[in-house]
């Protein structure tokens, strides 16, 4: 008869994790790398004791806020290309509702988390318990089906030994590359604490390897057949090409092909910036150099990517009316975008195999060519934009241009809303895969600090570097305290226009009036004087505001050399932004108004819709 241990549901659960093991680089290593936890009466006595009792072999950290330490195991999640990741816990209510938009995040970025709300007694005696939300006609709804939507996985723990069947689940989504995103797992607070006998097989050590699907040997030789039919072939590289780790088979593909490339924002530091063939960020906050090659292309190799809209210009950009689209990607929904030709296949077996269908084809070398002058012209025009200013309020690129050189591309820069994502994507100088960290799928405000702790976790030895605006850290910041406490230095270059800037152009760029962007076109009796660096310092962080581009540099070469977290913050000009590269994005415009401005700017968005390629 099979052996039995008595265990309560949580400490089976917290038991079956700690034993989840994985490789990487040539060591079985925890696949957790820990339990983020604020506990509350819906997880405290039942989850909370069951991770005590591991905590050795499970470590758990308390975190500021539910939604910023669950970006904090995203941030973690992606630093590690998804090979490790971490679960969040929070109570029953308005804790597990925070969860929600991390977890929309990482459905959006495909990319692991395990979230543990508490939920409501399943035995339904203390009904209704505290913050508990009812619904008047389905008496099983609670505040935890917000996640239904936004997880890959969702099931509700209402009896002790259901957590088999769904662990065993959830492990399969969260390491499975296709498949890959958030599992939610509510806990009803009762069963938490009620035993089961649960068989001692369920707590073996198992090791996760990622799959690594090979391409099915028909789309192979049609997607070799239409790139060697091909004048003009681009590569676009998504984040699946950091994910499936395959920057090498990248290089040797491009080496050998003379394929010139171009990188979304999950796909920036596919190649490092000085690849001669890497013409980095295309779309709409792209640069001149893979952008113009876009238009032209006539076939287009896009790998890992989910071809959202401002990769593709609102499908505009691709302009050449007899180009193919080729999708390799993992996941077959993501292949078949856009009437593409699938190859479905992990990103580095899939470009090994094709290296290998396409031996001895080159693409012409008038195109290579053209590609390596394109590249040249736009580091010499980027290199104006980011260089030193004795600007009273510098730009955004100038921000950049100086930690670029103070920092080097050594460091992984992390960033995910605002002005900063396009700034950075065009100009960011990424060297090693993953030195660019963007959450750009979801743009979460606030995502920045609680990512960057996350990344540090995975990177120890790595020097993070978070570029914030001052309207996400006012959202969210409260994880400085926590970096703080963990001994987890980061490097924060708080850029403060005084609002939301990035929108606030947005704003004007469709005709609007300057309205509720900047704080002083917001409603107000008074301007508040919001003291950045003190704010940094009570939260224990090493801070400086800096009034100038050189003073930054001094601040970050002493930056580099604290052991704590440092907050430099330096004002910027909110109405300066790169205007070399980019590209057109969809964002309607009224039809009827009374301002002349919206009038002249419908027009232009009409003229500019023309070009989608509303077929594709």
């Amino acid at each position: 008869m099979a052996s039995k241990i008595r265990l309560t549901m949580a400490q089976a659960l917290t038991r079956f994790l700690s034993v989840q093991t994985t490789e990487a680089e040539g060591a079985k290593v925890p696949i957790f790398g820990g339990v983020w936890a604020i506990f509350g009466h819906g997880n405290v006595a039942g989850l909370g004791e069951a991770l005590y009792s591991v905590r050795d072999q499970l470590p758990t950290f308390r975190g500021q806020n539910e939604q910023s330490m669950a970006h904090a195991a995203i941030g973690f999640a992606k630093a590690n290309f998804r090979r490790r990741f971490m679960a969040a816990t929070s109570s029953i209510g308005p804790g597990a509702v925070n969860m929600v938009t991390a977890a929309a995040l990482a459905h959006v970025n495909r990319l692991p988390v395990l979230l543990l709300p508490g939920d409501v007694f399943a035995n339904r005696i203390p009904d209704p318990v505290l913050q508990q939300v009812e619904d008047f006609g389905d008496a099983t709804v609670s505040v935890n089906d917000c996640f239904r939507p936004v997880s890959r996985y969702f099931d509700r723990i209402t009896r002790p030994e259901q957590i088999i069947p769904a662990l065993n689940r959830a492990m399969q989504v969260l390491t499975d590359p296709a498949e890959c995103g958030p599992v939610t797992l509510a806990l009803c607070q009762d069963v938490q604490t009620e035993a089961y006998d649960y068989p001692q097989s369920f707590f073996a050590e198992r090791t996760w390897v990622p799959r690594r699907p090979r391409p099915d040997r028909l789309e192979l030789a049609r997607t070799a057949d239409a790139l060697k039919k091909a004048k003009k072939p681009l590569i676009v590289a998504g984040g699946g090409v950091l994910y499936s780790q395959a920057s090498d088979e990248l290089a040797k593909f491009v080496e050998a092909t003379g394929i010139p490339i171009c990188e979304t924002q999950g796909g920036k530091s596919s190649l490092p910036d000085d690849h001669s063939l890497n013409m980095a960020a295309v779309g709409v906050t792209g640069t001149e150099a893979a952008n113009r090659l876009a238009k032209e292309a006539d076939a287009v190799l896009a790998i890992g990517t989910r071809l959202q809209d401002f990769t593709t210009g609102s499908w505009a950009l691709f302009q050449n009316a007899a180009k193919t689209i080729i999708g390799l990607n993992v996941q077959p929904f993501d292949a078949g975008k856009h009437r593409a030709l699938p190859l479905v296949a992990d990103a580095a077996e899939g470009l090994a195999e094709l290296g290998t269908a396409l031996k001895g084809w080159k693409a012409p070398a008038s195109w290579t060519l053209n590609a390596r002058e394109g590249k040249a012209a736009w580091q010499a025009e980027a290199a104006k934009m980011t260089a030193t200013t004795n600007a009273a309020y510098p730009s955004e690129a100038q921000v950049i241009g100086a930690v670029q050189r103070i920092m080097g591309a050594g460091s992984t820069v992390l960033h995910a809303a605002g002005g900063l994502p396009g700034e950075l994507h065009k100009l960011w100088q990424a060297g090693k895969p993953g030195s660019f960290h963007a959450e750009y799928g979801f743009s979460t405000m606030g995502y920045e600090i609680a990512g960057g702790l996350g990344a540090k976790m995975a990177k120890p030895d790595k020097e993070i570097v978070v570029m914030i605006g001052d309207g996400s850290y006012l959202m969210l910041n409260s994880e400085i305290a926590t970096s703080v406490m963990l001994g987890l230095k980061l490097t924060i270059v708080l850029l403060d226009n005084r609002g939301f800037g990035c929108i606030n152009r947005l704003q004007m760029a469709t005709g609007g009036a300057n309205f509720n962007n900047l704080l002083k076109d917001a409603r107000h009796e008074s301007l508040p004087h919001i003291d950045f660096a003190a704010h940094a310092a009570s939260m224990g962080a090493i801070s400086q505001k800096v009034s100038s581009i050189a003073e930054l540099e001094t601040a970050l070469a002493a930056a580099k050399m604290n052991t704590r977290t440092t907050v430099i913050v330096i004002e910027t000009d909110p109405l300066v932004s790169t205007q070399a590269g980019g590209f057109w994005w969809d964002v309607a415009i009224p039809e009827v108004s009374s301002r002349e401005q919206v009038k002249a700017a419908r027009k232009t968005y009409e003229q500019n819709r023309r070009r989608q390629n509303v077929g594709d």
